[in-house]
């Protein structure tokens, strides 16, 4: 079964019960079940056990898993971060800050978009880090919690995608380096060539685009409206019938004792902490160099989130302890209530993340990733449609997989060997196309670990996240995608930079127009 057209059953599968049934942990256990049957071709013993070792690698692959713990460790002392703040009346405290100085739903919701732009080291730490600082500014000016999920999303990968000092940069520009040792390219360097393809990048564009015409209109698309209409009326910022990672589950006692610094400390050593983390063990493990690329390049970003997280909490604690002496409710077992509050806020997100990562090991055992490249390898395919192409192909393939970073490894490796051949002057838009893709793909997948992060940064739901941010991701790559087959058609950069730029005034001034008839 493996590298055919049985490859894509799982994810689909998977992809389809989400939204039909809403149920993730349900839909993502069908789609694994299917593919370890796929895998050892219907042999219940065997299908057994590397449905097994899905889970098991997820936390042991000849050794700790560090990764994968260490981010889930992160996750979960964020909860606990969240609870203590909740707990010591910090939150309650900026809220009422936040109010006095931001006074409208507007500047809330472009808080939280430039929030998302200027934390772009990482797209776990962008995620979790803006949906705690935004998400008491956001909630007070009843900005619904799927609003605040798509500003989030939608700013973190496509930031670090076009940012070379972050993760996703150096794990790209390391892949360039390759790739142009491969063809001896010598015309420019990795470095270069990646800030040269970031306005190539037109799903980044339209995306991004789109984030602050919506931040500063009243303008919403499909279920957002819903969402939207029921959080300014009611003050109802998301559906408490259903699992909401990040929400508290315990009652607190009211506290009128905190203080701004209960909510900025932790969140001020949670950013300080890791990015010094993040130098750091990059620093060590280039052999300290002392050149911020390469430094990035070699990071541990899991660990220094992890060290970050740590910090953090442990902060928050003592911050909340200064309140014995003052505060009469205040005591030791309530930090424990919080802590246990905090840790369960986050099983939601817990389970779906490992889920998906154990359907992931699976559609790489069943070669789908390969399976959808050879699509576009075996067919004899026009020059001018190979941008776009490649675009539709990377975002199918981040759709189904739930992985960006894999279709990256997968079809930058093909677009290059595709493009040298036929029109090599192309290379560079070829690449964006892969990298837009990817990040489209990702942003439209439930099964997308940062589609996951996400929804558990801003407290709400995972599918309703994925449904209110479809139809904006869905615009944006329309646009993109015509960019892409107006660059190929043509062989110009800018005209396609140009009719993505025109399409999007057009866009927003129809949009402004029928929304203004709609009122």
């Amino acid at each position: 079964m493996e590298n055919t057209i049985f490859s894509i059953l799982p994810p689909l599968l998977a992809i389809v019960m989400v939204l039909v049934t809403k149920r993730v942990l349900l839909s993502l256990g069908v789609g694994i079940v299917s593919a370890a049957l796929l895998v050892e071709s219907f042999s219940p013993i065997d299908s057994f056990v590397i449905l097994w070792d899905s889970f098991l690698t997820s936390f042991w692959d000849n050794g700790w898993n560090l990764y994968n713990i260490y981010i889930l460790l992160f996750i979960l002392m964020l909860g606990v971060i969240t609870a203590i703040v909740s707990l010591s009346g910090g939150s309650t405290a900026f809220a009422a800050w936040a109010v006095k100085r931001i006074k409208t739903n507007r500047g809330s919701k472009l808080l939280t978009a430039f929030l998302g732009i200027i934390i772009f080291v990482d797209d776990y730490f962008n995620a979790l880090a803006v949906g705690q600082i935004a998400r008491p500014i956001t909630d007070s000016h009843r900005v619904s919690r799927a609003k605040l999920a798509y500003f989030i999303d939608s700013t973190s990968a496509p930031i670090c995608v076009v940012s070379p000092v972050s993760s996703w940069g150096a794990f790209l520009i390391s892949q360039l380096g390759v790739i142009f040792a491969t063809y001896a390219i010598t015309d420019y360097t990795p470095l270069e060539a990646f800030m040269l393809m970031a306005p190539m990048n037109f799903y980044v564009i339209a995306a991004l685009a789109m984030v602050f015409f919506t931040a500063w209109t009243e303008n919403d698309l499909g279920p957002m409206k819903k969402h939207e209409k029921l959080a300014k009326e009611t003050g109802v910022l998301f559906d408490p019938n259903k699992s909401n990672p990040g929400d508290l589950q315990g009652n607190f006692p009211e506290n009128n004792y905190g203080k701004v610094n209960d909510l900025i400390l932790p969140i001020f050593s949670l950013i300080v902490v890791t990015l010094f983390s993040m130098f750091w063990t990059g620093y060590q493990a280039s052999g300290k160099v002392m050149n911020i690329f390469v430094v990035f390049e070699n990071t541990d970003v899991p660990f220094s989130l992890f060290i970050g997280g740590l910090v953090s909490t442990v902060l928050a604690i003592l911050l909340y302890t200064r309140q014995f002496k003052r505060n009469p409710k205040a005591n030791a077992g309530l930090i424990g209530k919080a802590v246990i509050s905090g840790i369960n806020s986050m099983l939601p997100a817990i389970f779906i993340l490992i889920f998906a990562w154990s359907l992931s090991f699976l559609i790489n055992a069943l070669g789908t990733g390969e399976y959808l490249a050879k699509l576009v390898t075996d067919n004899n395919i026009p020059v001018g449609v190979i941008p776009f192409l490649l675009f539709v192909l990377t975002a199918f393939m981040a759709f189904a997989t739930g992985s960006s970073w894999g279709s990256f490894g997968i079809l930058l490796p093909i677009g290059a060997s595709i493009i040298m051949v036929v029109e090599p002057e192309l290379l560079l838009p070829v690449l964006a196309a892969v990298l837009a893709g990817a990040v489209f793909g990702d942003h439209c997948s439930p099964i997308s670990d940062t589609t996951i992060m996400s929804a558990t940064g801003a407290g709400v739901n995972v599918i309703d996240h994925v449904i209110t941010q479809l139809p904006y991701a869905i615009i944006s790559a329309v646009i993109a995608a015509i960019g892409y087959l107006v660059l190929g058609l043509t062989g110009s950069v800018m005209i396609g930079f140009v009719s993505v730029i025109v399409i999007l005034i057009v866009f927003f001034v129809v949009w402004s127009i029928n929304s203004k008839r709609a009122v």
